[in-house]
């Protein structure tokens, strides 16, 4: 589990490394362009960069804080969060089975 989460949150990493470095390529491109609407633009973009930074880094840092409580509760309670797990399990089966008959009728 712990493993496919550092999977998931690098693949979101790399999204947004490319997403940021595509926006610094454009702002690059277009430094010799004048005109006071492309000057606007660029300002909004690397306004929205910083902010995107920042939000990538607060919900970074509550993930990894939820997950190491997530983490903590399931040592301490290992038989209830099975039982949870199992129950969860169950009520999807039961919901999909219900669901893939009616599309069979």
């Amino acid at each position: 589990m712990k493993n496919n989460m550092e999977k998931q949150t690098q693949a979101m990493r790399d999204d947004l490394n490319t997403l940021a470095e595509d926006a610094r390529a454009l702002m690059v491109a277009t430094a010799d362009v004048a005109g006071e609407k492309v000057s606007e633009a660029r300002k909004r973009l690397a306004a929205a960069l910083e902010s995107g930074k920042e939000v990538y880094g607060r919900v970074r840092d509550k993930a990894v804080e939820q997950a190491k409580v997530v983490d903590e509760t399931v040592h301490e309670h290992p038989y209830q969060a099975m039982g949870i797990a199992l129950g969860v399990g169950v009520l999807l089966g039961v919901l999909l089975a219900r669901r893939g008959s009616r599309n069979n009728d």
